[in-house]
């Protein structure tokens, strides 16, 4: 069995898909790829079991944003599962770098790596971010530790991803590793920033900016009250209100998570005192910004 999977997510985006595939195919790890179609309706799926037949296409009735690389995950019959959207690819060599970090290291419950933007592979300001981390190193693992990750260039233990349950399926999109990577430190599992493990980003001409910022301000506000203590939930709450005074896609992202208060309220499990500590630490290393080391898209 390959050590690494790759799950790739995509929705309506028929070109690019077939091109990360297409280099996702010719790494030479050899990953066994799982296509997860947010129930496109340009053919995805269809055109995908054509072009690659020993590729999975896993064809969804519906969108479920994020959540859809759940099920790519329960798919991926691999201990480890790269994950990918259709408009990132990972560099050669990065995936068995990974596989062997996870290998040497049991309560490792993913890897992150670094993201070159575009053409020019310029570093995203998130792993900027990750690389200068204040978080206290745990023992001899590899990388810095973080309390985040960017998710299409990070490396899970699926065992991990499925002990914690994934992604959360109310989120939808944007800042939904924010949950996800509390749960895991919450659960013991360490996460990590890599600066060798590398993948290539080249952001699709197909994104809704205000709809993402609406996204990420309904999640954040959820995250906080699902998982932080009452006084940090509330800086939260603060915050990102100043925000919605300058923002209208933020003000509906905040209307929208009052909507689901009684949800949240019913599944409200705030963190241990540990994981809190480190995520107050995150927020004085980076006060003017969504404090990227920590949970964040």
């Amino acid at each position: 069995m390959t050590a690494v999977a790759v799950v790739v997510l995509t929705h309506n985006r028929l070109a690019e898909v077939a091109g990360t595939v297409a280099r996702m195919r010719a790494l030479p790890e050899r990953p066994r790829l799982v296509v997860v179609d947010n129930a496109s309706t340009d053919g995805t799926a269809p055109a995908l079991e054509r072009l690659f037949p020993d590729v999975t296409v896993v064809a969804l009735p519906r969108n479920l944003g994020a959540a859809g690389r759940n099920e790519g995950v329960r798919r991926a019959e691999a201990p480890y599962v790269a994950l990918c959207d259709d408009d990132t690819w990972w560099a050669p060599g990065s995936l068995a770098h990974a596989a062997r970090l996870l290998d040497e290291h049991p309560r490792l419950g993913l890897v992150t790596g670094r993201v070159l933007v575009g053409d020019g592979g310029q570093v995203d300001p998130t792993c900027v971010e990750m690389a200068a981390s204040p978080l206290a190193a745990h023992g001899a693992l590899p990388g810095t530790p973080v309390l985040g990750f960017l998710a299409a260039s990070t490396v899970v233990r699926r065992s991990a991803f499925l002990e914690v349950g994934g992604f959360e399926p109310r989120f939808f999109l944007g800042g939904e590793e924010r949950l996800l990577a509390i749960d895991l430190a919450a659960a013991g599992w360490r996460l990590a920033y890599v600066d060798e493990i590398v993948v290539h980003h080249h952001p699709s001409k197909t994104r809704d900016a205000r709809s993402r910022r609406q996204l990420v301000a309904r999640n954040d506000l959820w995250c906080a009250w699902l998982r932080r203590p009452v006084p940090s939930a509330l800086r939260e709450t603060a915050r990102i209100l100043r925000r919605a005074l300058d923002d209208p896609g933020t003000a509906l992202g905040a209307a929208a998570a009052l909507a689901g208060l009684p949800w949240v309220l019913r599944h409200r499990r705030a963190a241990p005192p540990d994981v809190e500590q480190a995520l107050r630490l995150l927020e004085v290393a980076y006060p003017a910004r969504r404090r990227s080391a920590a949970p964040s898209t």
